[in-house]
């Protein structure tokens, strides 16, 4: 429907159009992290079980893979635009 669910924010840091939804069940807690706005498409960047029972922040390691598979999303879509406009020729 275009909107987003009330349960996801932004990720701050990571640029603009870059969304968390975390979500609780069975006593655990799950976090997807999502770009938009990417093209046509929504990247599903990382999705992983919140372990640490102490602080909300997300863990650095996951921090980081997030934003290598970001870079290596916003470079495969140069490439593709790329390679569509020499098609266009």
């Amino acid at each position: 429907m275009g909107r987003k669910a009330g349960y996801t924010k932004p990720m701050i840091g990571l640029g603009a159009g870059v969304f968390e939804s975390v979500a609780d069940h069975d006593g655990d807690t799950y976090r997807s992290v999502y770009a938009m706005k990417l093209g046509e498409d929504i990247y599903v960047l990382h999705s992983f079980q919140k372990k640490s029972t102490i602080g909300i922040k997300t863990p650095k390691p996951d921090i980081d893979l997030i934003k290598a598979r970001l870079s290596q999303v916003k470079q495969h879509l140069a490439q593709a635009q790329k390679a569509a406009k020499r098609k266009k020729k």
